[in-house]
């Protein structure tokens, strides 16, 4: 008797190791077949992107010019970024002015237009196809077609002023009012911005409403202490993402010239950062100093999100309380 209940342990341990073996060799298949799927993808990220943005890391620190040998500088470009040249400076003023006034107004308007959209009107689906269709328009026609809107003398802009007896500035060639004219238009694109609210505002339960509104709150009150509350998440993935956007501005100092054969003038004034990059690179073909101006770019922008999300644990309210 005690002879057969051992066979039938030791049956049964062999075939609890046979079946742990089939599992293991199954899961080393699943395994194989995953990597080999996912292999051409670590390939391409490997060669296209990991392995340039190290090169780009070193070559900042080289004098590479792409014609002649690349020697090692040390920090030399970054050194001289700072102190010899002066058209850094500006380009990094003209960006940050940009981001400081762009990303709260298009963060603002989106957010404006969301509200407005999301009236119980006949017809709101063709206003918001309508506000929405600029942001998917090409840049460099839109570019072109503010052009002609902001022109001085034959603008509609300067015209609709001066029916309200207001004289419009030379938009594109007064140095002082560029970068404001470049504002203006970035503002026309604020409907991509104003589906993601849509869709927060949509997404707040109406008992809260409900409840504000048994206890007297008026609609501002109920706008102020129940809605913007509940959509916080997506104001912060907004400005972040307009952020991140906003210092990355290139076009616009590169098309909307007057003098095509000066990009950012006039006076340097739509000389943006990633423009200037980019006459370093490709006109003077200063690779080391240009990639070096990226790396530097790179560092504000990781810095200025990081800020943005330490500070966001004060004001970001997720659904259920955290606050993450």
């Amino acid at each position: 008797m005690n002879a057969i209940v051992k066979r039938k342990v030791i049956d049964l341990s062999n075939t609890y190791r046979t079946g742990k073996r089939s599992r293991l060799s199954l899961e080393r298949k699943e395994a194989v077949w995953g990597y080999a799927f996912v292999l051409p993808w670590i390939i391409g990220f490997l060669v296209f992107t990991f392995g340039p943005l190290l090169f780009s890391l070193y070559a900042s620190f080289t004098n590479y010019d792409i014609t002649s040998q690349m020697d090692w500088v040390g920090v030399r470009n970054y050194r001289n970024m700072f102190t010899h040249d002066t058209l850094f400076w500006k380009s990094l003023h003209n960006t940050l002015y940009y981001v400081v006034f762009n990303v709260p107004l298009t963060t603002f308007a989106a957010l404006l237009l969301a509200v407005t959209m999301n009236q119980k009107i006949p017809g709101m689906r063709i206003f918001r196809t309508v506000f929405y269709l600029p942001s998917v328009l090409a840049g460099v026609a839109v570019f072109y077609l503010w052009m002609m809107l902001l022109n001085p003398s034959t603008g509609l802009v300067n015209m609709a002023l001066g029916w309200v007896g207001i004289d419009g500035p030379a938009w594109m060639t007064d140095p002082s009012w560029t970068k404001p004219a470049v504002i203006l238009m970035k503002l026309w694109g604020a409907g991509g911005g104003m589906l993601l609210y849509l869709a927060a505002l949509q997404g707040v339960p109406d008992h809260l409403y409900e409840a504000a509104e048994l206890d007297g709150a008026s609609p501002i009150r109920r706008f102020w202490h129940v809605t913007v509350p509940m959509i916080t998440p997506v104001i912060f993935f907004e400005l972040v993402t307009n952020l991140i956007g906003a210092f990355q501005i290139f076009q616009e100092g590169y098309v909307m010239v007057q003098d095509q054969a000066t990009p950012g003038s006039p006076m340097n004034s739509l000389l943006f950062y990633n423009l200037h990059m980019f006459l370093k690179a490709f006109q003077s073909f200063q690779m080391g100093y240009a990639t070096a101006m990226a790396w530097f770019l790179f560092v504000v922008v990781i810095v200025l999100t990081l800020i943005n999300m330490a500070l966001s644990k004060l004001w970001v309210h997720y659904e259920g309380g955290d606050n993450r």
